[in-house]
């Protein structure tokens, strides 16, 4: 019988973090034909997505800032200055990366997540669904994973 000796390690590592990646990117790839068809095209790269709102001082009332892949937004986040918010910023930014997303981009569909003290019903509102829900992450918040078709 033989035996094999390991040793584990947990610190960070850059090359290591990049080989990973990639090694997980063939195993995928290799296991997925929707994943497989993606190589090589368009849809194959992450492409940032930023819109930003600025008042009459170029300062910045507000943002998003995601990202397009696979046909799909992802918004990371959306922020409006508290001084601004209630004027329907927030909306105008997210109906804009969507139109963006859509028209530019052939993206379907969009993804995000807020916790519960920020804002799911804002994205109910504008046609999110639920799709998951973490409790206690972290512990005493509840995460909320929600999407929205694109027409």
């Amino acid at each position: 019988m033989v035996s094999r000796m390991f040793r584990m390690e947990t610190e960070v590592d850059k090359e290591r973090r990049d080989l990973l990646r990639t090694r997980l990117r063939e195993t995928n790839t290799a296991a997925s034909p929707v994943l497989r068809a993606l190589r090589g095209t368009p849809g194959e790269r992450e492409h940032p997505l930023h819109v930003w709102i600025l008042d009459e001082a170029d300062r910045l009332a507000g943002g998003l800032v995601g990202h397009t892949w696979a046909t799909w937004l992802h918004v990371t986040y959306l922020w409006v200055d508290e001084r601004h918010r209630g004027a329907g910023l927030g909306a105008g930014l997210l109906a804009q990366a969507e139109r963006t997303a859509r028209r530019e981009r052939g993206c379907a569909a969009v993804r995000l997540e807020t916790w519960d003290f920020q804002a799911p019903r804002f994205y109910r509102k504008q046609g999110y669904e639920v799709v998951c829900v973490i409790p206690d992450y972290p512990p005493g918040i509840t995460e909320y994973t929600l999407t929205k078709r694109l027409s």
